[in-house]
């Protein structure tokens, strides 16, 4: 991120704090955000199974899309970075008991978690339904599976969608792993799952003879958060900064390259939405 856009995430998160309502800035303490500055250090919850958001390398070194994004935080605030491995069972937990200070760890965004942490908006990701078929049957289309018998997961809501929406069998197993073995000995077609789910499996280098090929249905947008106390303070204004020039300054599209994730309509059209028109002309 280049220095004109750490200042815009300053001075927005400034005129943002600036303007909110009396009621709500006699509510802030900002005692997070002042811990982390006076301490000179942002702990942020990441994953580290969930390649290629979150996982070890070789060395046993956390990196990964959401890693990348967590040192940008840490360098925007002048601070020194502790990456600290969440799972998605004990995220909000962290969060709660102020183990971590913020977290970036492939949450979707729902309304049940906004009472929980402080999700800020703009949100920086989207995962949804998809499938992982072999590359041979050139699918592209979702009508190419009415009909077709089509592995799944038991109880995930992507088997009755395509069901309904497609026509396709479904032919549920108890786990993901059987699922994907039901395919590979060509008991389906395809395997219908989160798309997230099936980009990391196709980042393993263990799929390379199948794909992802049709286009993404369901959005179900993914939140990073601070705590809840502070989503409408100064942690929370500096955040929403954060990922709005992510997504202005393409940012997040980069990082998609660099870590070789499936372009998604959903960055596109943020950084699109939220472009410079000034910038164009």
């Amino acid at each position: 991120m280049t220095v004109s856009t750490t200042g815009r995430a300053l001075v927005g998160a400034t005129a943002i704090c600036v303007t909110a309502s009396p009621a709500i800035a006699a509510e802030c303490t900002n005692d997070v955000f002042k811990k982390i500055m006076d301490r000179g250090v942002i702990s942020v919850g990441v994953k580290a199974d969930y390649k290629p958001w979150g996982f070890r390398d070789e060395d046993g070194n956390l990196v990964g899309m959401e890693i990348d994004m967590a040192k940008d935080v840490a360098e925007t605030m002048g601070v020194e970075l502790e990456l600290v491995p969440v799972q998605s069972s004990n995220r909000m937990q962290f969060l709660e008991q102020g183990k971590i200070d913020l977290m970036i760890a492939t949450m979707s965004d729902r309304t049940d978690r906004r009472e929980i942490v402080g999700i800020t908006q703009p949100n920086y990701y989207t995962s949804g339904t998809n499938i992982l078929a072999p590359k041979a049957l050139e699918l592209d289309d979702w009508e190419d599976l009415r009909g077709k018998p089509v592995c799944g997961k038991q109880g995930a809501f992507y088997n009755k969608i395509v069901s309904e929406r497609y026509g396709a069998e479904i032919v549920a197993f108890t786990g993901n792993a059987e699922a994907k073995q039901a395919l590979r000995d060509k008991k389906c077609i395809a395997w219908v799952y989160d798309d997230s789910s099936i980009m990391a499996d196709l980042a393993s280098g263990n799929y390379d003879d199948y794909e992802m090929p049709l286009a993404t249905e369901d959005d179900n947008p993914w939140g990073l958060a601070v705590p809840l106390a502070e989503r409408d303070c100064v942690f929370g204004n500096f955040m929403s900064g954060m990922t709005y020039n992510w997504h202005q300054d393409g940012t997040l599209i980069e990082l998609e390259e660099k870590w070789g994730i499936q372009p998604t309509a959903f960055l596109k059209d943020k950084n699109e939405k939220f472009s410079d028109w000034l910038a164009e002309q």
